[in-house]
């Protein structure tokens, strides 16, 4: 396992990218956990627009359990890390997120890019609605306790469903575009766009760029060929020490 710290200066820009292991620390169940199935449902059926127009109950009894799993899980020593980096950082560092749960904001930082959507928010079903996302502690049982927006619509989790655009693509990709260090922090490889992020520092590198990326996770990501650095181990075993004092 590779301990030694990274040095880079304050004014250097760094972005995180932070996927389900550094949750799954927490206690957070991801959808491998179980075999990419919920109550017998493809997750593709409860996380889906197609999903939604089915059967719009299914989706929110699928979301209230994750709501109330989450409330029960507690950020641990990687979350708090990435908090204490954005206090030492600032501005240059962004944190980006695939995970929906709040750990990170409940670990201490104030900053997160949730590209998937947050598991607390709740917005209109209806898109020219206009509507902005909001806070939502609801757990919907069935379809006759789905809350209605003013304009009639179904309220629906604030989630990025399969088929769905990622938020924040334009802001992310142009944070990684001018950053020094990209680390990615627990995920598969696997999920586009988020696993094709690495691959902006491989062109900015053929051009002459000194931007790196690292890796870290228990185990190589698929995409592992495109980062300069893998570091083995759990978020929390590598995270809380990744960094030395800044220069």
């Amino acid at each position: 396992m590779n301990l030694r710290p990274i040095s880079i200066a304050s004014h250097h820009r760094v972005v995180v990218l932070t996927g389900a292991g550094i949750s799954a620390e927490s206690g957070i169940r991801t959808f491998r956990d179980a075999g990419g199935l919920w109550e017998n449902h493809r997750i593709e059926d409860v996380a889906s627009p197609e999903g939604w127009a089915a059967d719009p109950g299914n989706v929110w009894r699928f979301y209230s359990a994750r709501r109330a799993q989450a409330r029960e899980c507690v950020p641990n020593t990687a979350h708090r890390a990435l908090a204490d980096l954005e206090s030492r950082f600032g501005e240059n560092l962004v944190l980006i997120t695939q995970n929906v749960d709040d750990l990170h904001e409940r670990g201490g930082s104030n900053q997160v890019l949730h590209m998937h959507g947050e598991l607390a928010l709740s917005r209109c079903e209806n898109s020219a609605c206009g509507t902005e996302p909001f806070l939502d502690s609801k757990l919907y049982e069935s379809i006759e306790k789905i809350a209605r927006c003013s304009c009639g619509g179904r309220v629906r989790p604030h989630i990025v469903w399969f088929g769905e655009q990622p938020f924040e693509m334009r802001r992310i990709q142009a944070a990684v575009l001018r950053c020094d260090l990209l680390v990615v922090i627990g995920t598969s490889g696997s999920v586009y766009p988020a696993a094709g992020l690495v691959n902006l520092i491989a062109a900015r590198r053929e051009d002459g760029a000194t931007a790196r990326a690292i890796y870290v996770g228990p185990e190589p990501p698929l995409n592992a060929s495109s980062f300069q650095e893998i570091r083995l181990g759990t978020a929390c075993e590598i995270v809380p020490s990744l960094f030395a004092k800044l220069e």
